[in-house]
């Protein structure tokens, strides 16, 4: 709901005092809710070096090491999933999508040049560099649409819900504003080797190519992106400020333990026995 009201465009109303307390209630348990989930991560983050090119090398070796990497739930996608279970999976994937580009753009607001600039291009990717047909947004819709998905409330594990709000939060709010650097990177980072799986099987169901390019796209251009943003936004913002680099560290983990909850429980649904 606090994201909805937040993200959603409106217009004035009459009742804005009283939306602005719903509003504010709304954000001290949006506050509780980061503030726990970073809780979870505080000790492993701390350990993160903060000289600018070892954390770096710390921050890359998350696709190796960081929760939720080399889940079997991918593997299992791509060689054995049924249809149904495939369309199961991307509805929950799709109800948790918070808008990678609306991210982008909410975090690059007043960042230092260097990062700011490498924000814009990944944005500018995202935006389809122009052309309304390679917008990234849309091509997850087409999928959508394809496989007639309608998530539904009802149908929608918390963990995915859980996964984009904390999303949305950290780049909501200016004092996450270096933890959603850490959260988006860590997407970059970790998505190329989930979608070689998703649209492996995406193929082998029998997808056509223009409907599954939304993952045949990420599986290949997030590795590039992954790149780029370690080295254009990470590592010169930890060289500013080494504080930056545990802040950065708590929302890569963030953002990876909430997508090892999300594929654990995804798992715990799909593979029980009849």
């Amino acid at each position: 709901m606090l994201n909805r009201r937040r993200f959603s465009p409106g217009f004035p109303e009459d009742d804005w005092h009283q939306q602005n307390r719903e509003r504010a209630a709304l954000v001290r348990e949006e506050h509780d809710f980061l503030e726990a989930l970073r809780a979870e991560v505080r000790d492993a983050a701390a350990a993160a070096p903060t000289e600018p090119h070892a954390f770096r090398v710390w921050f890359e070796a998350l696709k190796q090491t960081g929760p939720g990497q080399g889940d079997p739930l991918f593997p299992w996608l791509g060689e054995k999933a049924s249809r149904e279970e495939m369309r199961w999976y991307l509805r929950q994937e799709v109800a948790g999508e918070a808008g990678f580009d609306d991210l982008v753009a909410l975090t690059q607001v007043k960042l230092p040049k260097r990062p700011k600039l490498e924000l814009a291009r990944n944005y500018w990717d995202e935006m389809g560099r122009g052309n309304i047909k390679g917008m990234h947004g849309p091509m997850l819709e087409t999928l959508s649409s394809a496989l007639s998905l309608r998530p539904s409330t009802e149908e929608t594990v918390w963990e995915s819900l859980s996964l984009a709000n904390t999303m949305a939060g950290l780049a909501a709010n200016r004092c996450y504003a270096y933890h959603a650097v850490g959260a988006l990177g860590a997407i970059e980072l970790t998505a190329p080797g989930r979608s070689v799986h998703v649209a492996a099987g995406l193929r082998r169901l029998g997808v056509p190519a223009g409907d599954r390019h939304y993952f045949d796209l990420h599986a290949v251009l997030d590795v590039k992106h992954s790149l780029a943003w370690n080295e254009e936004a990470i590592e010169p913002l930890v060289a500013d400020d080494p504080r930056i680099a545990t802040a950065i560290a708590e929302g890569a983990l963030m953002r990876l333990t909430c997508g090892a909850r999300c594929f654990a429980r995804y798992r715990a649904i799909l593979w029980q026995k009849p």
